[in-house]
């Protein structure tokens, strides 16, 4: 599995009117395809009187791609969705394009253009964020250790610091990329001569401070 991976940064919507026709873009981040399916009902269950709820969404998990064009004629709906999400790089991402027909036919190119604009207005209401996989590092020090030691980590623009925690020592939890870890590390024990303990943990994806 890759170290970085391109999502949406919260659930948004946005809606778009094209001759009177309304496509209302639901998008969420998910990383399993419960998740998406669970928001997909959701969606449907808001908008059960709708003329289509087609929807796409692509996952890490297992590699997974999926779309439907609900109705709407074969490739002019679910499949430019999915289009745009892929020509744009993301994943672990479900949107529901909702459309109320509005009594005027958009024709095949009419269709693909307005679901993929109101995909793509959805996304970027959402937002997006590249998340890279990061290694959990605690380190310890004695307190007239502390200014030293934050002086070094601020020369790391890619350190994500959690909050302090201070007892008879001070303990600092960060997360760093994890092909930044091992440098890391070995650069704080020289610079900090070897006065610092330092613990490496499990990882988990943060979003991108590059």
């Amino acid at each position: 599995m890759a170290n970085i991976y391109t999502t949406a940064v919260k659930e948004a919507e946005a809606e778009l009117v094209v001759k009177r026709s309304r496509f209302l873009a639901a998008v969420k981040p998910v990383t399993t395809e419960k998740d998406a399916l669970i928001f997909l009902d959701k969606i449907r269950q808001k908008h059960w009187n709708a003329s289509h709820n087609v929807y796409a969404y692509i996952l890490r998990e297992n590699n997974l791609m999926r779309y439907s064009d609900d109705g709407e004629p074969g490739g002019t709906a679910g499949m430019p969705v999915l289009d745009m999400m892929k020509k744009s790089g993301l994943t672990d991402l479900i949107i529901v394009v909702t459309r109320y027909f509005g009594g005027v036919l958009l024709g095949t190119g009419g269709l693909v253009h307005a679901y993929s604009a109101a995909a793509k207005a959805g996304v970027e209401a959402a937002g997006i964020v590249d998340m890279v996989l990061c290694r959990e590092i605690t380190l310890q020090c004695e307190y007239t250790l502390l200014g030293k030691l934050q002086n070094e980590i601020s020369k790391w623009k890619e350190v994500i610091s959690g909050e302090a925690i201070y007892t008879e020592r001070v303990e600092l939890p960060l997360y760093l990329p994890v092909d930044l870890a091992e440098q890391f590390c070995t650069a704080i024990t020289e610079k900090m001569n070897a006065k610092v303990l330092i613990k490496t943990g499990g990882t988990m994806f943060y979003p991108s401070k590059r």
